[in-house]
């Protein structure tokens, strides 16, 4: 049964690009440049763990890449589970200097994986008999928790004691499901770290690039954003590097997990599409995003997502300009999976959301080339997927 189901998600995904058009009724016609697999649409529900469900996707991608003709889908939640024991040891160890909440960056998955292995979807879904995921109450709790146990820990003189984990880890239990040290999956008995060696993906091979002018070109940073907390480095490029080894990647077979901001009027998962129109003013937003943008955000309304318009030009004074301001902000991970061009010539990439299938490309959208310059956070990939010449540049 689950793999007629996942033919049939393969074929709705194949189906979904046959049309080329980002909403029914719309103008714009998109042609394939490049198009590479993915696994079947999921849905992040209502929680703010969008870096685990794309994360996971890139990686089920490399899978197809490296050969899979029919990867498992890995648990979102397993990866939850374990950054959030490690988020709670580091806030305290921090004195409550770090960043504590749902989100996280994709190289949380990495530092899961080498720590404590992966499990399949289908061993640990995390939805502890729910239908859907919704975070909301777990983490209230959650954070009370860590909250308490730091105040206690600024009021006396007794240091961090050995019983506080028990409370995080059993409130986890209660809410994701009690974590797991071996299972057995298709005949065979596992462990988190056996079955992590066995689908054989080294994370040692994928980098984060991003390209902010207040660091060196072509040097290693970290990030200045809230869910970094892990410390993760980047390396950073200009702004045509950035977009260059997207289409590089994209052209040679490897796929991108995309941090972005989706906070601006012109992204649409409703309508299928991102773009930053010259005149912002022609779209019309009804009702309001949540805070974790996993509800596909707001209505908006407006000619440019039904006919193609002219974008503003981003260059990297305006992207820094976005960033330093703080208009631009990092909200959302998502997972780049091909190459499209308009009738027009104006390139987009085809993204692959967390947000369900409800829209027309079933899950999907366009995002054009001047959206991604300006509002790209960063990329994560596989080394090989970089030119020649700036991977050179980056010391790889």
């Amino acid at each position: 049964m689950k793999l007629v189901t996942l033919l049939l998600a393969i074929c709705l995904y194949v189906s979904a690009f046959s049309q080329s058009t980002n909403i029914e009724g719309s103008s714009y016609l998109f042609t394939k440049i490049a198009h590479l697999d993915a696994t079947p649409v999921q849905s992040q529900g209502k929680t703010g763990t969008c870096w685990s469900f794309s994360g996971l996707s890139f990686f089920e991608s490399e899978l197809i890449r490296k050969g899979s003709k029919n990867p498992s889908i890995l648990s979102e939640m397993y990866v939850v589970r374990k950054s959030y024991e490690n988020k709670a040891d580091k806030f305290i160890r921090m004195d409550g200097k770090i960043n504590f909440s749902e989100g996280g960056a994709f190289h949380d998955i990495p530092w899961v994986i080498k720590h404590y292995g992966i499990v399949p979807l289908d061993v640990y879904d995390g939805l502890n008999g729910n239908t859907s995921y919704d975070h909301a109450e777990m983490f209230e709790v959650l954070n009370g928790a860590v909250q308490g146990t730091l105040k206690y820990l600024q009021n006396s003189n007794n240091g961090i004691s050995s019983n506080w984990k028990g409370s995080v880890n059993g409130i986890l239990d209660a809410y994701i499901g009690k974590d797991i040290s071996s299972f057995d999956y298709k005949g065979k008995k596992y462990t988190p770290k056996s079955y992590a060696a066995e689908i054989g993906l080294n994370m040692d091979e994928y980098v984060s690039l991003t390209s902010f002018t207040n660091h060196d070109n072509y040097s290693k940073c970290q990030l200045a954003i809230p869910d970094n907390y892990n410390w993760g480095d980047s390396y950073n490029v200009g702004l045509d590097d950035l977009m260059t080894v997207c289409e590089h990647a994209l052209k040679n077979g490897y796929t991108l997990a995309w941090g972005a901001d989706v906070s601006e009027k012109g992204f649409s998962f409703k309508n299928g599409i991102a773009l930053v129109p010259e005149n912002p003013a022609t779209i019309q937003v009804v009702g309001k995003d949540n805070k974790s943008y996993n509800d596909a955000g707001a209505d908006k309304i407006s000619n440019a997502f039904m006919n193609p318009v002219k974008e503003i030009a981003v260059d990297a004074a305006l992207r820094q300009k976005g960033y330093d301001n703080k208009t631009t902000t990092d909200d959302h991970g998502m997972h780049i999976v091909g190459l499209y061009k308009d009738q027009n010539g104006v390139k987009y990439l085809l993204v692959k959301n967390s947000w369900g299938t409800s829209n027309f490309p079933q899950g999907y959208l366009y995002v054009s080339e001047q959206y991604f310059r300006y509002k790209t956070i960063n990329i994560y990939l596989h080394k090989s997927g970089i030119p020649a010449e700036i991977s050179k540049k980056l010391g790889l």
